[in-house]
């Protein structure tokens, strides 16, 4: 929908980054919305055990969109690693993406030091130590193999027949330099979300693309996300940001309450103009805050200056 500068073969994609901040029956609505407004994607985020987010299975949420709407791709941004078994997760998304006709798109996330690390199972070491290696499986499990077997520190089974094979790409959620790291020594694109500023992401993209030409990968056929507030008031977004303060840490210790006002403001600050990032071809608004969100997705694509353009 977005081309790229004369002469250059990119194509700059538009799209939605969707919470379920109005409830997970609103995501079918908006994608269709964002389907007949002529945008490229829709990516769903996950979170366990707060208000903040009302979908605690991304996949689910992710097939119930493909199935409301026809071209559109969905995309999950991020179903929490930690909180699932990568091979689990590797047959979901090989379901959907028969299913949908190659339309479902895999993002995944090392997540926080949350209780859902004990509530599931996995604790810290897990995310910490073990993220890598349940990236490296899934990433296995969705290469095309027609068996496979893991022999990791975390994760040891006898070799099996992979029912449904495909070949799939993944993304990778990042807001620190070990997991951007992490991601390129791989080749994996990046999500980068709302947090950080633009000069914050194009360092993490800076560092990506050196390491992963380090590592023998092209950063110039990088696929990165980039999720941004939606231009326009967006009057409900101190409240939404509020839910955050029902995370519970693993460790027991209080989570750090921003000044949400403050917090609200440099978001709308920062995201005041959306600019063309290195290696980013799929902006993502998130417009769950503004004061009619159809209405937003229908209109994102002709409400978004593009910056060096």
């Amino acid at each position: 929908m977005h081309e790229a500068d004369a002469g250059s073969p990119v194509r700059r994609r538009l799209g939605l980054f969707l919470l379920g901040a109005h409830g997970p029956a609103s995501i079918p609505a908006l994608a269709r919305a964002a389907e007949d407004a002529g945008l490229d994607d829709v990516w769903l985020a996950e979170h366990h055990f707060t208000a903040y987010g009302t979908l605690p299975s991304a996949t689910v949420a992710a097939g119930h969109a493909l199935g409301a709407t026809r071209h559109i791709e969905i995309g999950t941004a991020a179903c929490v690693l930690p909180s699932r078994h990568p091979v689990a997760l590797g047959e979901e998304a090989a379901l959907l993406h028969a299913l949908s006709g190659g339309r479902f798109r895999l993002g995944v996330a090392r997540g926080g030091p949350w209780v859902d690390l004990e509530v599931f199972g996995t604790g810290l070491p897990y995310r910490e130590q073990g993220f890598s290696e349940a990236l490296d499986l899934l990433r296995a499990w969705l290469s095309g193999a027609a068996r496979l077997g893991a022999h990791g520190d975390f994760h040891r089974f006898r070799e099996v027949t992979v029912s449904l094979p495909a070949k799939m790409p993944i993304w990778v959620a990042a807001t620190s330099r070990p997991t951007v790291e992490l991601a390129a020594r791989r080749g994996l694109p990046l999500l980068l979300g709302m947090d950080a500023d633009i000069a914050q992401k194009k360092e993490m993209l800076a560092v990506w693309a050196a390491t992963a030409a380090a590592h023998g990968h092209d950063p110039a056929a990088a696929d990165h996300a980039s999720v941004h507030l939606a231009p326009g008031p967006s009057p409900r977004l101190e409240e939404l940001l509020a839910r955050t303060r029902d995370y519970v840490r693993i460790d027991g210790s209080p989570p750090a309450h921003r000044d949400l006002d403050a917090y609200a403001a440099r978001l709308r600050r920062i995201h005041d103009t959306i600019e063309d990032l290195p290696g980013v071809r799929r902006t993502l608004l998130f417009v769950e805050a503004a004061p009619d969100p159809y209405s937003a997705a229908s209109s994102a694509a002709g409400s978004v200056g593009w910056a060096n353009s």
